[in-house]
């Protein structure tokens, strides 16, 4: 007869042994697992989220239908639209909201096409490439504020390098702080050179992602290089486009460091007067300056909606663009 080991519940299970029943493939322990630990994993994102993104946003949208001022946050009177029918009848809040969509224009439309053709330029076989690639991050990895510092510098009016140039070049001095397309290019420039990097390395990226034969193909037909750009890379790079021109729309619409501190002292007020002020200075202004929180809010609820706008014509873009493939 052979001797049976009794088992001891709790202990362990011997190697090779079979699991329990709850513990197996099947078992309860098992399903569990499989059902609820993805949940798990991504639920710090969520709480995160919860935390520092849905709740200050709808706080933001019940603060925006009150009268409150930051000096006393928790005394609130209810004034429902007032706030937004004010604000659409603010002649600063429309030249803040045309100042936005003019620095965007002047901003996005050059440094996506300078970033374009320099993906196109890092596209083929370059000496060195590692050291160019890093070189196009270094703007992108600056300080808004030191790179916005040295842009004030390079702007001054009487001893800026840029105004040295334009009289060596014959041209009088520029005022660039305080004139009104001046300080609106100046303020375009500082984000134009940190971003155009950023952009063109998403454009090599998908470049690379493009096949090889097309080109080759292109090149027996006696295709020149301006005409594979053209016809092969654009065609191909027109989701990529459109993604970094909406994420480029966006980061325009929230625009605020780069002309803050290029105003200097009175930054929040985008020059002496409002000639480069942002959405985002406005409501810098209104809320922490006039100490008008529920204006401020209505401006973020505003700032918000628009950012939908974008969002959603963002999609039908993409919903034509796929038809059309």
């Amino acid at each position: 007869m052979t001797a049976t080991t009794p088992v001891v519940e709790g202990a362990a299970t011997a190697p090779g042994s079979r699991p329990r029943g709850r513990d197996r493939p099947g078992g309860r322990l098992h399903r569990w697992d499989l059902r609820y630990s993805p949940y798990a994993f991504i639920a710090p994102f969520f709480l995160s989220f919860a935390v520092f993104g849905l709740f200050p946003l709808l706080y933001t949208g019940w603060t925006s239908l009150h009268r409150v001022e930051l000096t006393s946050p928790e005394r609130m009177e209810w004034a429902g639209l007032t706030n937004y029918a004010r604000l659409l009848g603010n002649d600063f809040f429309w030249n803040a909201l045309r100042n936005t969509f003019t620095i965007g224009v002047l901003s996005t439309v050059p440094q996506l096409l300078m970033a374009l053709g320099l993906a196109h330029l890092l596209h083929y076989r370059l000496r060195a490439a590692t050291f160019w690639r890093v070189a196009l991050l270094t703007p992108y990895a600056t300080s808004v504020a030191a790179a916005t510092l040295v842009f004030v510098v390079l702007y001054g009016r009487d001893y800026g390098m840029v105004n040295w140039a334009l009289q060596a070049a014959g041209v009088g001095p520029v005022d660039w702080q305080n004139g009104t397309w001046s300080s609106r290019c100046a303020v375009s420039s500082i984000v134009i050179w940190r971003w155009t990097g950023y952009n063109a390395l998403i454009y090599l990226a998908a470049m690379q992602a493009v096949p090889d034969e097309l080109y080759e193909s292109a090149a027996l037909d006696g295709a020149s290089r301006a005409r594979q750009f053209l016809h092969i890379t654009v065609p191909a790079l027109r989701p990529t486009i459109l993604f970094t021109v909406v994420v480029s729309t966006i980061g325009a619409t929230q625009l605020f460091g780069e002309p803050l501190l290029f105003g200097g002292a009175g930054g929040q007020k985008g020059g002496a007067s409002h000639q480069f002020q942002t959405l985002g200075l406005y409501l810098y202004e209104q809320g922490w300056f006039n100490y008008h929180l529920g204006r401020a809010s209505a401006v973020a609820w505003t700032m918000f909606l628009l950012l939908l706008l974008i969002a959603a014509v963002n999609a039908l873009l993409a919903r034509w663009l796929g038809k059309d493939r």
